[in-house]
């Protein structure tokens, strides 16, 4: 079940109604849970056997790893290791499984020994990457001392599974979703307005400017299977950072905006990615949730910035490279991954180095570093969307001008059509770089606001989208 389908919206009325009914609150919870397994159920009902699994790990090994916290480190530990390897153990089989026989069996052959593997069959359980880091998140928040084990399974399980976000983030923290869980929530008025609006905006991002704007050009560039020049390279590029902007944050806005509805707040997950100066900016703009989580349970933990500054840079590497291994089962992934490592490592190298510090002076000055900043991100977006490191590399050729006999592959009204989104969709975030939707709303009148949400739901029924899914459910 998608956001942008009829089922969704069909279902998604069921619930508020049964929301808003003047029942217990304990009642409300349990509809909301079985609503978030129907929600789940829709893609592939036996998975839901997973998020049982995850949860149920997940609730006992916290206890354990809280009841072990008098028996020395190494008792706590074995339980971390049991919750540890589990989650990573389903998220290995059925998200890795067939990259490492394929790695393996490539292995075999570079030294002489023929190895088949066999064939893979395995489904890839929707949002996986997204569950099993906030189930970590809750025992290693245990083990870290940073809170205590629950005392509700039903607040547990509802937090695992809350439907808005469950297969494509904003990765909560226990502590960011399960406090709103303790008393009654119910949206007001103005907490209606918000959340429907959201969701508004976040279809038009997903419908109209993604999938009908944008994707036809990167689909055709990146599936050209021949030479492209340096125009058809660019904008195809271009279209496909606009396409995953705007479909992933188009998600995120409506999980928001969907939670909001319900009565719950969920956490940002971007703020103006594009307009971002310099690559640590970038990671504080985009995906958000992930960005954090690596921060405080992979690179933290591997010692930060706290060593040698040679360890600094290993332990930036290590974490961005996977970083990338975590969006998919390829090699070009971990490339994306350590391209993002080496622009955080040199920025940070150039900083240290130099005394510079913080945005440069200058309007000029941040929107030059900033335009610069968005094109060096345009170049891993490459290694992102193309399937293998040959297609990647006819695209980069491309790029620069090194095509030797380029073939025209896009029409000229593409051409246009992207080149108007993609600015209009940069310019916006430059010009809210240090604002907020919210502040924006405040000061504009209500006729406007609502002049504007009437224009955007006219634009999502007109295009009438495919449906198609969110390109981060395939993470």
């Amino acid at each position: 079940m998608v956001f942008n389908s009829l089922t969704f919206i069909v279902f998604f009325t069921v619930v508020l109604l049964l929301h808003r009914l003047p029942i217990a609150w304990t009642a409300k919870k349990i509809n909301l849970l079985v609503a978030s397994y129907v929600f789940y159920a829709a893609w592939n009902p036996p998975f839901v056997i997973l998020l049982w699994a995850s949860t149920i790990v997940d609730w006992f090994i916290a206890r354990g790893i809280y009841a072990a916290r008098d028996k020395g480190k190494a008792h706590r530990r074995a339980w971390l290791m049991i919750s540890v390897g589990a989650n990573l153990g389903f998220l290995g089989f059925f998200k890795y499984g067939e990259f490492l026989l394929q790695n393996w069996q490539a292995l075999m052959s570079s030294i002489g020994i023929e190895y088949v593997a066999p064939e893979w069959n395995i489904i890839l359980p929707v949002g996986i990457s997204f569950y099993t880091f906030q189930t970590m998140s809750y025992t290693l928040d245990v083990y870290l001392g940073r809170s205590k084990p629950l005392n509700s399974f039903l607040n547990f399980a509802l937090f695992v599974t809350f439907f808005p976000q469950l297969v494509a983030g904003p990765i909560v923290r226990p502590g960011q979703l399960v406090p709103q869980f303790a008393e009654p929530k119910q949206a007001g008025r103005n907490m209606m307005l918000w959340g429907f609006g959201l969701i508004i905006l976040g279809l038009f991002e997903k419908v109209v400017i993604a999938d009908s704007g944008l994707a036809q050009t990167a689909d055709a560039v990146f599936g050209a299977g021949k030479p492209v020049g340096f125009a058809d390279a660019w904008l195809g590029t271009l279209a496909f950072s606009g396409q995953i902007f705007c479909d992933f944050a188009g998600y995120s806005t409506i999980a928001i905006g969907t939670a909001l509805c319900l009565g719950f707040a969920l956490p940002d997950n971007f703020r103006m990615p594009y307009a971002a100066i310099g690559f640590s900016d970038f990671w504080r703009r985009w995906h958000i949730s992930l960005s954090t989580w690596l921060r405080d349970y992979l690179y933290i933990p591997l010692g930060g910035n706290r060593g040698s500054e040679v360890r600094t840079y290993v332990n930036l590497m290590l974490t961005m490279l996977l970083g990338g291994l975590w969006h998919g089962a390829n090699w070009t992934f971990v490339v994306w991954g350590g391209l993002h490592g080496l622009y955080l490592a040199g920025e940070r190298w150039i900083r240290s180095h130099t005394g510079v510090a913080g945005d440069p002076a200058g309007a000029w000055n941040r929107f030059m570093l900033a335009l610069l900043t968005y094109a060096l991100v345009n170049i891993t977006w490459v290694f992102f969307r193309a399937e293998t490191f040959e297609g990647a590399a006819g695209i980069l050729r491309g790029m620069a001008g090194l095509t030797a006999e380029p073939v025209a592959v896009l029409p000229t009204v593409f051409m246009i059509k992207t080149g108007v989104i993609v600015g209009g969709m940069v310019a916006v975030q430059w010009l809210m770089r240090k604002r907020t939707l919210e502040e924006v709303v405040a000061r504009t009148p209500w006729w406007l606001t609502g002049l504007v949400a009437a224009a955007m739901l006219f634009a999502v029924i007109v295009t009438q989208g495919s449906g198609e899914a969110f390109i981060y459910f395939q993470f």
